[in-house]
């Protein structure tokens, strides 16, 4: 049942573009996220993003006004907190070197194939704490 694969999980939605953002929001909702933060710019994120908001999976556009979401990837990878990159940018080669495993939605996609990705991600991570 799609509507509560994301029961208890708390999500952070990087996206600068209002409707994407509010769209994705619903969707996690609607699946059964408990709580959905959405960032429409990385200074809204604060010196210490782990401590000011509460998530424990993320869905990043890989630019915010022009900005790269990049840095803050690379600190959700240290931390072993799941994401995926959704994105309309055509940069996929670099980041997949970069983010070995990480999924990369292409833009436009269905809340359906982002949030299956997403459920993805957070799967392996617990696969991978437990083994």
């Amino acid at each position: 049942m799609a509507e509560r694969q994301l029961a208890g999980r708390s999500i952070l939605i990087l996206e600068d573009e209002f409707l994407i953002a509010m769209d994705v929001e619903q969707t996690c909702l609607d699946w059964g996220a408990d709580k959905v933060t959405i960032v429409r710019a990385l200074d809204q994120l604060g010196e210490d993003p782990f401590r000011q908001h509460e998530f424990d999976s993320a869905i990043l556009d890989l630019r915010l006004g022009g900005s790269s979401t990049v840095d803050f990837a690379h600190r959700l990878h240290a931390r072993g907190i799941p994401f995926v990159f959704a994105t309309g940018m055509s940069e996929h080669n670099e980041i997949a070197t970069g983010f070995p495993g990480v999924a990369i939605v292409s833009k436009p996609y269905s809340g359906e194939e982002l949030l299956q990705s997403l459920i993805a991600a957070i799967e392996s991570g617990e696969l991978s704490r437990s083994a």
